[in-house]
């Protein structure tokens, strides 16, 4: 049983999501929080699975509860909910260890899917909203940077995947686009993420975001 925790300051958001989630087989939906500080407490009273978070909360925001809770509880898995695609804290919550990000009108299915997904140990965050993510902060005046040292634990094809990856390619994409089985290239991708200790492939982004392998000029 997945145990879910939904974080939103708008009482009907909160009781519809928890309504339509309580609803669906191996789903169980423990708390509520109207903020943040809410949500950290509801966390340690409730210990869910999943915790879909607002970002724009009072007292303290999803952002802050966010990086509180993953510091404090690493196998808590934060789906963050927004009302705009490129939500300009989005990149933000993905950083304090948000392991994806869900669009507030999303259909019903969508949003249990995601719940399952995340659940999973996967992260959730679609090709497309890959590269509109990695394209709205590559495309901001940042300097050049040399490719962290940090990625010298991978080897070419892995630095290759990671790169793909960022693009915002999925598996079966980058396996077309290298010329290999779908299942090589997972077997690369978890490869990469355990040689940079990194929980899913939401961080494998903002990392080689960060680290240099993304950069404006490859996504435009």
């Amino acid at each position: 049983m997945t145990r879910v925790l939904v974080a939103d300051d708008q009482a009907m958001v909160r009781e519809g999501f928890g309504a339509l989630l309580a609803a669906q087989p191996g789903l169980e939906v423990v708390g509520h929080a109207a903020d943040g500080e809410e949500a950290i407490a509801a966390v340690e009273a409730h210990a869910p699975d999943v915790v879909l978070m607002d970002v724009r909360m009072p007292r303290l925001d999803g952002l802050a509860a966010t990086r509180r809770i993953v510091a404090r509880h690493p196998e808590v898995r934060v789906l963050v909910l927004t009302t705009f695609d490129v939500d300009e804290y989005v990149y933000e919550a993905l950083r304090a260890g948000a392991s994806g990000f869900l669009l507030k009108d999303a259909p019903a299915e969508e949003l249990v899917r995601a719940v399952r997904v995340v659940a999973a140990g996967d992260a959730l965050l679609a090709p497309s909203v890959t590269r509109r993510l990695v394209a709205e902060f590559a495309s901001r005046a940042v300097p050049a940077r040399a490719v962290s040292p940090r990625l010298d634990v991978l080897t070419a094809r892995e630095r290759e995947v990671l790169g793909l990856v960022a693009r915002g390619l999925s598996n079966l994409e980058i396996a077309e686009h290298l010329v290999l089985a779908e299942q090589t290239v997972k077997t690369h991708v978890g490869r990469i993420l355990t040689k940079l200790d990194l929980r899913d492939r939401v961080q494998a982004v903002v990392l080689a975001y960060e680290t240099g392998v993304v950069t404006a000029r490859l996504d435009r």
